[in-house]
């Protein structure tokens, strides 16, 4: 099973125990074995390309990652669109139906989820505090995802994609002045090494991380391993699939970071994050156009579960 998060990430923890737990009701008859941060050396952009063809037999996903190759999925949940918890919850059960028909269609059957908190995703800079827009139009800006780089370039800021196995590498060699970036997970990283200040931006929520396999390795798994790894994933998306206590542990890690030397600023403006929004929905309506095929159709489903 590849695993493209570094090990340090909470998620991979998950993933650890889902794997303990199957390979116990397999009792040895079969055996799941983990390799995290990307250690098998296998893109995570590429996970449609050596899934199928059996490179691995199970892949974590995620869809924001994929668009290169199924351009749909770049337009189910663009981040920065949901900005509550309840709107979340209406259109997750959407969402995973979305991946299950879109991730069929290139013989990858998805047996689970991995939920991932309702971040919050902050500006972290390598010098001075940046907590406007208008700030932010003199720095590079690191993100993660086209619609990003679509968004901050309508609002006349300059982003660009960089990996978060390079991030580290880019901030700290001024390849880039700033980064986007959850709190949450900046340490696992080391940003907090290459960053002396951070702001908090806007809240994201993403569809969930999907546990793939190739579709014939699935159909021709025998019964026990295919309720194994069923009953095993069933209680990881139980047990991730929860936000009570994401703002606590949001509160948490900038405490954590900031007695490690980041200095929180203020948050951007209202009016700031009311233009990120404004801008990112377009960005939304416009990559959906522009991927064709099913992608207006999936966001106009998530659209009516949301309710607008």
């Amino acid at each position: 099973m590849n695993n493209f998060l570094p090990e340090t990430r909470p998620e991979s923890a998950e993933l650890e125990q889902f794997v303990a737990e199957a390979n116990d009701a397999l009792g040895g008859a079969h055996e799941l074995k983990l390799y995290s941060g990307g250690s098998l050396g296998l893109p995570n952009t590429d996970t449609l390309r050596f899934l199928p063809k059996g490179a691995v037999e199970m892949s974590l996903m995620w869809a924001n990652y994929l668009g290169r190759d199924a351009p749909a999925l770049s337009s189910v949940v663009v981040q920065g669109t949901i900005g509550s918890i309840e709107e979340f919850e209406k259109a997750i059960p959407v969402v995973q139906e979305i991946y299950q028909e879109e991730f069929a269609d290139w013989g990858v059957s998805s047996v689970g989820y991995v939920a991932i908190p309702m971040l919050m995703v902050s500006v972290f800079c390598g010098e001075e505090p940046v907590n406007t827009l208008e700030d932010l139009k003199s720095k590079k800006l690191r993100v993660w995802a086209r619609d990003q780089v679509e968004t901050f370039t309508r609002l006349g800021v300059s982003a660009q994609i960089i990996p978060q196995e390079e991030l580290y590498v880019a901030m700290k060699t001024g390849v880039v002045d700033c980064a986007l970036y959850p709190a949450l997970y900046a340490h696992t990283i080391s940003l907090q090494e290459v960053s002396k200040t951070a702001s908090f931006l806007y809240p994201m929520a993403s569809g969930p991380y999907v546990l793939g396999v190739a579709t014939d390795r699935w159909e021709a798994a025998d019964d026990a391993f295919k309720a194994a790894v069923t009953k095993a994933a069933d209680d990881l998306w139980d047990r991730t699939n929860r936000y009570d206590d994401d703002l606590e542990r949001e509160m948490q890690a900038r405490k954590d970071l900031a007695a490690q030397g980041i200095t929180w600023g203020e948050d951007f403006p209202e009016a700031d994050r009311a233009q990120f929004v404004a801008a990112v929905t377009e960005v939304w309506a416009e990559l959906a156009e522009e991927a064709g095929g099913n992608a207006v159709g999936y966001r106009e489903r998530v659209l009516e579960a949301l309710g607008r």
